[in-house]
């Protein structure tokens, strides 16, 4: 079916969507033939399973990117971003011309991807404009990925379903960007839907929606704004090594393995591999446990979990730096914390934690004042609820 979901977004996604639009009449004199909407990702459990063929927990948040978009006569996509105020020109049908290191990147790849399962873009005219954080481990990327698919299939007037869509904008980040991804991040931008938390399976993409048991706890997300460098060649060593590790196990994925498996192998692994086999096991574990916790509305055990998830990536999968740990130790002393951990790749980015939802306010406060005192960095923090999936929105909802 033609991806259609319509998902009118909340007032913040409104107001994106009217500033896209007043956007592309500036930059490019057009109205929009298109307003489509994808939002970032939170990862409440699961780290690094994804490319382990593992499972994962997340949400969509209430942050997002929208993209209005007009056709154009010719082969060219002509972009702007408020990521950097910046233009993009590239000709849709000459993209081995990149990729050029540049935000664009992840629409030319969308182009590429659309134009190899037979939907044809040709040209268009795009504004793009986000709130999801970049770089925070809250897939900025995804958002972008999937918010260009569903908007350039539509203007194609292409039938692609959703699974498709999902998997067609992590073959753009994996083969064009370059950065090895698993499928958790544009899944989770495409199929979450409100108060509900996504479960997925990596391997058979099998899913379903885990209802989120009545509790007065928000996730606050929590950006250190340390900027993540190297992080992509640190995200494909861990990658690598999760793949040498299976390989010496003799199956095709940590997916296969268990913690009997690990200490009767842990000779073979040698300590390195050992450790990063183990934080996936376990997670994946984490994870079923969370569902359960989830679904149950049990605050305690869910917070006690996300404790547990951020030790195993701390010391066994080390992806953690001094500024996430800096953010967790004062979310972990604030008034009204469960539990908290990393998101995302790691090596910086954001923690999300689980806290009360009346000390909310209390929480902010006082995390940002420590972090900043600490490490003289500015922090960004903002609860969000399970928010839905990416599909356009309405026209007439401009402004």
């Amino acid at each position: 079916m033609l991806y259609n979901h319509e998902c009118r977004g909340d007032d913040q996604s409104r107001r994106l969507a009217g500033q896209a639009v007043a956007h592309l009449s500036a930059c490019c004199g057009r109205t929009p033939e298109v307003i489509a909407r994808a939002p970032g990702r939170l990862e409440v459990l699961g780290g690094h399973t994804d490319y382990n063929d593992g499972f994962v927990l997340a949400i969509a948040i209430e942050r997002a990117t929208v993209i209005a978009a007009a056709t154009r006569q010719d082969t060219l996509i002509r972009a702007w971003s408020d990521c950097d105020e910046s233009e993009a020109d590239f000709d849709s049908a000459r993209l081995d011309e990149g990729p050029w290191g540049k935000w664009w990147d992840y629409l030319a790849g969308v182009t590429g991807e659309l134009h190899a399962e037979g939907c044809v873009t040709g040209g268009a005219d795009v504004a793009i404009v986000s709130d999801v954080p970049v770089g925070g481990g809250v897939a900025s990327s995804a958002a972008i990925e999937v918010a260009s698919a569903v908007a350039l299939s539509s203007l194609a007037g292409c039938t692609i379903d959703p699974e498709a869509l999902a998997l067609l904008c992590q073959r753009a980040e994996n083969d064009y960007v370059g950065m090895r991804c698993g499928i958790l991040d544009q899944f989770t931008s495409v199929f979450a839907r409100p108060g509900q938390m996504l479960w997925l399976d990596c391997r058979t993409l099998e899913r379903r929606l885990v209802p989120m048991g009545r509790t007065n706890a928000r996730f606050v997300i929590c950006n250190t704004n340390k900027p993540r460098e190297l992080v992509a060649s640190a995200y494909n060593e861990r990658r690598a090594e999760c793949e040498q590790a299976a390989a010496l196990l003799g199956i095709s994925a940590l997916r296969d393995a268990d913690e009997q498996m690990l200490e009767t192998n842990a000779a073979l692994l040698g300590e390195t591999l050992l450790r990063r086999a183990r934080h996936i096991v376990t997670e994946n574990t984490r994870v079923q446990a969370g569902a359960e916790a989830i679904e149950a509305g049990d605050v305690e055990a869910l917070g006690t979990l996300l404790n547990a998830s951020h030790v195993s990536v701390r010391d066994d999968y080390e992806v953690s730096c001094p500024e996430l740990e800096a953010m967790r130790n004062a979310a972990m002393v604030a008034p009204g914390c469960h539990g908290a951990r990393l998101v995302g790749a790691g090596f910086g980015g954001c923690i999300s934690a689980l806290v009360d939802a009346d000390a909310v306010e209390r929480f902010a406060e006082q995390v940002g004042r420590q972090y900043e005192a600490e490490t003289r960095l500015p922090a960004t923090i903002f609860a969000t609820a399970a928010a839905d999936g990416a599909g356009l929105m309405p026209i007439e909802s401009e402004g």
